[in-house]
């Protein structure tokens, strides 16, 4: 015969109702670990929605003040064992890498910042940016660009800089491939604003040792570039040239339409590049 083994001794001694109580407690937990296991491995994979709405012409975020988020601002924070730590100022940023972007599995869900993440406004997901931030993010391979809010962390893969909602990866062409590869500019709201103020007056003027130009693209291609210019030209939109500019991280063709003479004169070009449906246009003062 077996012996009785030390616990099933112990439980003898027990009175039934709190043998009972012993044994339907630990069915419990094993019932609730089997769940969550399985909960765990059905896991919806992200994706778009399944009826999803025509987000390629959603709106730029509009860039303003605003206060730091009190909960998405901590010195420092670990994920999947590594640290990372905020930025204290977005000034000045200014960076190359892999957009990637989120879409259904974390709709209505709370963002870093406190603010649900909703997969048809123009937000992102940052590493270390101050939440919020404003950036403009320019998809290198065909020049699109977007302005979105920074309200969220991630995304935590080495090899990625940026995650886009699904409407601003519409924007940029970015959804049939998943990634695409950006540049990312941070946006400082108030001198955005000092630079709308000056466009709106009617007599400002360019000063007279500086040259105005309205940037309409961005690429790291140049057979895109002068695809883009050529077209402009065709549409009779003005003088259009190809800058090359080349820094550390690479090299970039912008399509640039000018010289203007004044800033009045770049903002009525700017209508007539919307009715063309060139939408991302900004000027640049050389």
């Amino acid at each position: 015969m077996r012996p009785m083994s030390k616990a099933r001794k112990m439980m003898n001694k027990l009175s039934p109702a709190t043998r009972t109580n012993r044994l339907a407690a630990g069915l419990l937990i094993g019932v609730c670990l089997s769940a969550c296991s399985s909960l765990e491995t059905k896991v919806e994979a992200d994706r778009a929605p399944l009826d999803p709405q025509d987000a390629s012409n959603t709106p730029d975020a509009v860039p303003r003040a605003e206060p730091l988020s009190r909960y998405g601002n901590p010195d420092s924070y670990k994920v999947y064992g590594k640290t990372y730590y905020p930025l204290p100022t977005s000034r000045g940023y200014k960076k190359r890498g892999t957009a990637s972007w989120y879409g259904t599995k974390f709709h209505g869900k709370r963002t870093s910042s406190g603010e649900p993440y909703d997969l048809y406004a123009m937000t992102a997901a940052h590493k270390t940016l101050p939440l919020p931030t404003y950036v403009e993010v320019t998809n290198m391979s065909n020049g699109r660009s977007a302005i979105v809010k920074v309200n969220d962390r991630g995304p935590f893969h080495d090899d990625r800089l940026i995650d886009l909602s699904y409407a601003a990866a519409a924007r940029l062409d970015i959804l049939p491939t998943g990634t695409g590869r950006v540049e990312v500019r941070a946006i400082d709201p108030e001198t955005m604003d000092a630079a709308k103020t000056l466009v709106a007056t009617p007599t400002a003027q360019v000063q007279q040792d500086e040259i105005l130009y309205l940037q309409v693209g961005a690429f790291s291609n140049r057979g895109n570039a002068e695809r883009l210019q050529n077209d402009l030209l065709s549409q009779n939109i003005g003088d259009v040239r190809v800058v090359e500019a080349t820094n550390d991280a690479g090299t970039l063709f912008k399509v640039q339409i000018g010289p203007l003479a004044s800033h009045m004169e770049a903002n009525q070009v700017t209508q007539e590049l919307r009715t063309l449906g060139v939408n991302n246009s900004h000027s640049i003062v050389q």
